[in-house]
C-alpha cells in the first residue's frame, strides 16, 4: 500500500473541499453525507470567497532568463495554465494581473489598499533584478506565495532573508504549476480562520483574555454557550428524529456492543442540538467540556457520535473544550480538507512506537467524500456509559500529529499507522503508530497531552502554512 504524499500531492490534497452550502437542521442529512451548514456563503468549501491577487514582476529589458523575453507572451501563458486549472482554486477567486516592472520597485503600490485590501498574493517573478519590487509587496502584509520557476529570475533566493525578517511570505520554486492550487489553499485557510466562529460549551464564559487574544492572532470569534441552552435546543429535537439518527449510526456499524436503541438516539438528539445551534450562531466547530458536564448531569447525552459526524462532515467537534486542539483541527481541515482525530498519546519506547487513542474519531478521514471506516458503537470507555465509537483506521497509513501551542508554535510529526488495537484499555479508538524516535518525544513532550492526527505526511505543508501564519514550529520527533 502506498502511504506517503509527494510535496505536489500534499498541495494537492489541501485544494480538497470540506462540504457544501448551507442546510438547516429540519433536513440534516444521513451520516456522513457532504453538508456544511455553517458555510452559508461561497463556493462549495464554505465560507467567504478567498481574494488573491495576481501579480507579475519583470525588468524593463530582460537580460535572464533571455534578452528577448516576451513578458506578455508568457503572462498570457501562465493566465492560461491557471485557468485551466479553475477547478482546483474552490471558493478562490484570483484578481488583478498587475506588471510592475520599475527596477526600484518605486510603481509597487505603498499600501495592501491600493491593491484592493487582498487576502494573499501570488506573484511571478519573470525575470531577473526584481529583488526590489518583491521586498515591497512583501511589505504590504497579506500572505505572498511566490512562484518561482526555473530560468525565470533569482528572487527565490531571497525569500529566506525576507522570511527571517518577519515577512509571510512561501516561495514555490519548482517548474511544477500544480503546487499552486495547494499554496493558495494556505492562503485560503488563514482567510477562513479570520472568519471562523467556535462555540464553547461549558458551565461559565470561556476566559475573556484568551477569546481576545484568538482574536487578535487569528481573526476566529469564541462563542460561548452554557448548558441550558444545549438542553433547550436538545428538548426541542422530536423523537422521530433522534431515531432515524439512531438507525443511521446502527445500519452503519459493525456491531452495537454496550448502547441501547436509545442511548444511541440520544447520541443522535444531541447531534440534532449541536447543529441547531451551530446554524443559530453561523459556527464551524464547537468544543464541548463534556466530562465535567455530563459527570455533573448537565449534559444530556456524551457528544461522541456529534463530533464524530460533524467531523465526517468537514465540521469541527473536538472534547473537553481543547481550544487548542479546536483551532489545530480547523487548520487541518482548512488546509488539507480532512477532519483531525485528537487523541491522548500513550508512548512505548520498547517498540519505538506512539499510540493514540481516543473515544470520538470520525470515520472519514480521507475528508467528507472519501471512503469510510469500520466501526463499532461502544459506550464512552471510562465511565461505560454513553455511545462513542470504536473506529478502526487505515493500516499502512502514514499520519501527521499536530499541536498549535501558545497560539504560536505548532508541534508535528509523523508516523505509520501498525495497528488498531482492540484491548479493554485506553479509549475506544486506537491506533499504534511506528514514530522515528519515542524516546525524543518523550524527552520533549510539552503543549499538553492531546494531540491531533491526520492522515498523510502534511509536515512539509504545515510548514509553509505556519510561514505565511507567522507560527513557529517543532519537529517533536
Amino acid at each position: 500500500m502506498r502511504t506517503a504524499f509527494s510535496r505536489r500531492e500534499f498541495l494537492e490534497a489541501a485544494a480538497a473541499a470540506a462540504g457544501i452550502a448551507a442546510a438547516g437542521v429540519p433536513s440534516v442529512p444521513a451520516v456522513g453525507a457532504d453538508a456544511n451548514p455553517a458555510c452559508l456563503e461561497g463556493g462549495k468549501s464554505g465560507g467567504a470567497v478567498t481574494r488573491i491577487r495576481k501579480i507579475y514582476l519583470a525588468k524593463p529589458v530582460p537580460t535572464w532568463p533571455k534578452p528577448n523575453l516576451d513578458v506578455s507572451a508568457e503572462m498570457r501563458r501562465i493566465d492560461g495554465i491557471l485557468a485551466g486549472m479553475a477547478e482546483r482554486f474552490d471558493g478562490i477567486r484570483f484578481e488583478g494581473g498587475d506588471l510592475f516592472r520599475a527596477m526600484d520597485g518605486s510603481d509597487v503600490p505603498e499600501s495592501a489598499a491600493a491593491l484592493g485590501n487582498p487576502d494573499g498574493l501570488l506573484v511571478f517573478n519573470l525575470t531577473s533584478t526584481v529583488g526590489a519590487s518583491l521586498r515591497r509587496l512583501a511589505a504590504l502584509g497579506p500572505p505572498t506565495v511566490l512562484f518561482s520557476q526555473p530560468y525565470s529570475g533569482h528572487e527565490w533566493s531571497a525569500v529566506a532573508g525576507l522570511q527571517a525578517a518577519g515577512h509571510r511570505i512561501l516561495c514555490l520554486a519548482t517548474s511544477d504549476f500544480g503546487e499552486i492550487p495547494g499554496a493558495c489553499r494556505l492562503v485560503r485557510t488563514i482567510h477562513r480562520l479570520r472568519n471562523t466562529r467556535i462555540i464553547h460549551i461549558s458551565n461559565g464564559p470561556f476566559n475573556a483574555d484568551r477569546a481576545a487574544r484568538i482574536r487578535e492572532r487569528f481573526g476566529a470569534t469564541v462563542v460561548s454557550v452554557l448548558p441550558d441552552r444545549v438542553n433547550a435546543a436538545y428538548k426541542a429535537v422530536s423523537e422521530d428524529a433522534a431515531v432515524a439518527e439512531m438507525h443511521e449510526w446502527k445500519s452503519g456499524a459493525e456491531r452495537v456492543v454496550e448502547p441501547s436503541d436509545r442511548t444511541i438516539a440520544d447520541a443522535g438528539r444531541l447531534y440534532l442540538a449541536l447543529r441547531r445551534i451551530m446554524d443559530e450562531e453561523h459556527a464551524q466547530a464547537v468544543t464541548i467540556d463534556c466530562l465535567a458536564l455530563f459527570a455533573a448531569k448537565v449534559l444530556p447525552a456524551y457528544p461522541c457520535l456529534a463530533f464524530a459526524k460533524l467531523n465526517d462532515l468537514g465540521l469541527t467537534g473536538v472534547c473537553e473544550a481543547d481550544m487548542d486542539s479546536t483551532l489545530t483541527q480547523l487548520i487541518l481541515t482548512y488546509a488539507f480538507g480532512v477532519p483531525g482525530f485528537v487523541s491522548d498519546p500513550v508512548i512505548d519506547t520498547s517498540n519505538n512506537t506512539v499510540i493514540h487513542a481516543h473515544c470520538v474519531s470520525a470515520t472519514r478521514m480521507d475528508g467528507p467524500s472519501g471512503p469510510r471506516a469500520p466501526y463499532i458503537i461502544r459506550s464512552h470507555l471510562e465511565d461505560d456509559k454513553g455511545a462513542s465509537l470504536q473506529v478502526r483506521m487505515r493500516i499502512g497509513q502514514v499520519i501527521t500529529t499536530a499541536k498549535l501551542v501558545n497560539l504560536d508554535t505548532m508541534l508535528i510529526s509523523t508516523g505509520t499507522i501498525t495497528d488498531t488495537p482492540d484491548v479493554d484499555r485506553g479509549c475506544r479508538t486506537k491506533i499504534t503508530t511506528k514514530v522515528a524516535d519515542a524516546r525524543k518525544v518523550l524527552r520533549h513532550y510539552s503543549g499538553g497531552l492531546h494531540r491531533v492526527i491526520a492522515y498523510g505526511d502534511r509536515t512539509a505543508a504545515i510548514e509553509d502554512l505556519a510561514t505565511l501564519m507567522g507560527l513557529n514550529v517543532v519537529r517533536e520527533c
